[in-house]
């Protein structure tokens, strides 16, 4: 197989997944703390997300500018990188009172629980990195 050839679609993995740790405060029949399971997404998908969290703010002299709101950002990646539990399930989102799985991981995790969620679903969809840290990478 040529260099070329491990680009092509059917050579290249798909899609990475890993389970996650959580919370310990989620727990199994035997006591024991329940994974999470993420994958990763596409830059399709994520440029989706970003559009999804940008609006339209007034700048300086009436001019438009475009802003991202981190926050939706984030949450519509992490939505989109949990494949169990399914954030989406109408019951499970009723036990926490709430519509929406971006709405249930605010409601369901600790603000801790939700950075470790965050910095996982980051670290498989390759934002491990600094700016700083890449541009290192590329000089050497």
């Amino acid at each position: 197989m040529s260099d070329l050839q491990g680009f092509f679609a059917q050579n290249a993995g798909s899609d990475l997944s890993k389970d996650v740790i959580v919370s310990e405060r989620f727990k199994d029949k035997d006591g024991k703390p329940i994974p999470w399971k993420i994958h990763s997404i596409t830059e399709a998908e994520n440029e989706e997300y970003r559009k999804a969290a940008t609006r339209k703010v007034k700048g300086k002299n009436g001019s438009q500018q475009s802003e991202i709101d981190q926050n939706i950002y984030l949450a519509k990646i992490i939505v989109a990188s949990v494949s169990f539990p399914d954030l989406k399930n109408a019951e499970l989102q009723k036990s926490y009172g709430v519509i929406g799985a971006e709405e249930l991981l605010r409601k369901m995790l600790f603000p801790g629980e939700y950075a470790t969620l965050v910095q996982q679903a980051q670290e498989l969809n390759g934002f491990d990195q600094s700016l700083e840290e890449l541009m290192d990478e590329v000089k050497n």
